[in-house]
């Protein structure tokens, strides 16, 4: 059986990280460069720049103001481990 539409859009802003297999209800906005953890449900509106996890999905901390090349170079550290 398919499910109607939604009523109201999920709203996702740019530099967003949604986790696999996080749920986002129907009307709610994930401001821009927040990350969603993986097997989050997000049940209300997320501010820009923070982090949030859970079930249902609380903040768990704010996104630090990182560079591209220090990402870069945070990645490629970890994959040597």
């Amino acid at each position: 059986m398919l499910e109607p539409p939604s009523e109201k859009p999920v709203t996702i802003e740019d530099n967003v990280f949604v986790g696999g297999n996080a749920v986002v209800l129907e009307g709610v906005k994930i401001g821009k460069g927040s990350v969603v953890a993986a097997g989050a449900v997000v049940l209300e509106d997320v501010p820009s720049g923070l982090v949030v996890a859970g079930v249902p999905a609380k903040v768990k901390g704010r996104v630090e103001d990182v560079s591209q090349k220090e990402k870069i170079s945070i990645v490629k550290s970890l994959r040597k481990k």
